[in-house]
Formats: structure tokens, sequence, C-alpha cells
């Protein structure tokens, strides 16, 4: 098991912008629940599940964070540096977030 780690906050603000944005996905169908995501992005269910109930859990990779860039059109520069839209211009899940002023 990792060890617990002393994350910047940098490192934090990426793992919470992850962990939001699987959520809006799941809330708007895009995916289906956790277990889904975390076979698409080869993560362990458990880890994610311990990443995001303890945050200095010493379990995550960028690369969960991929096939939401690749896949779902998460903007890699919101979720990096919690700027601009959680979706890129081109996605349909940004058109029904606007819909909804979220």
């Amino acid at each position: 098991m990792p060890a617990k780690r002393e994350y910047t906050p940098e490192t934090v603000g990426v793992m919470l912008r992850f962990f939001e944005a699987v959520e809006v996905l799941i809330l708007h169908k895009k995916i289906r629940g956790i277990q889904t995501y975390c076979t698409l992005a080869n993560v362990n269910r458990r880890h994610y599940y311990g990443q995001k109930k303890e945050i200095s859990r010493g379990w995550f990779q960028i690369s969960w964070a991929l096939p939401l860039i690749k896949e779902f059109g998460v903007s890699a520069n919101w979720l990096l540096t919690g700027r601009g839209n959680m979706f890129t211009e081109k996605t349909e899940v940004k058109r029904v977030l606007a819909a909804q002023n979220y």
C-alpha cells in the first residue's frame, strides 16, 4: 500500500478537478458510473475510492485523467490549472452544461 504523501496544493487541485469531472460525466450519463470509468482508464477501483476519500493517499496518477481529456473533451487547461471551462468547445457535454447554467 502506498504511503501517505504531502501533495502540493496544485496537485490536490488537479485531483479534486479530476473527481469533479468524473462525477459530472456520470451525472449527465456520459458514463455509467465509477466502475465504468475505472475500467476505461485502467484504474484500480479501490484506489480510486481510497484516493477520493483520503486525498493524501499515494495512488493518484495523471494517467487516470487521460480518458477525460481524450474521450470526453475535458479541457486539459481546466484540469491542470482550474482556468477556463471544464469542457472544450466541441463537446456535447459543454453544451448541455451551458444550457443548465452549470
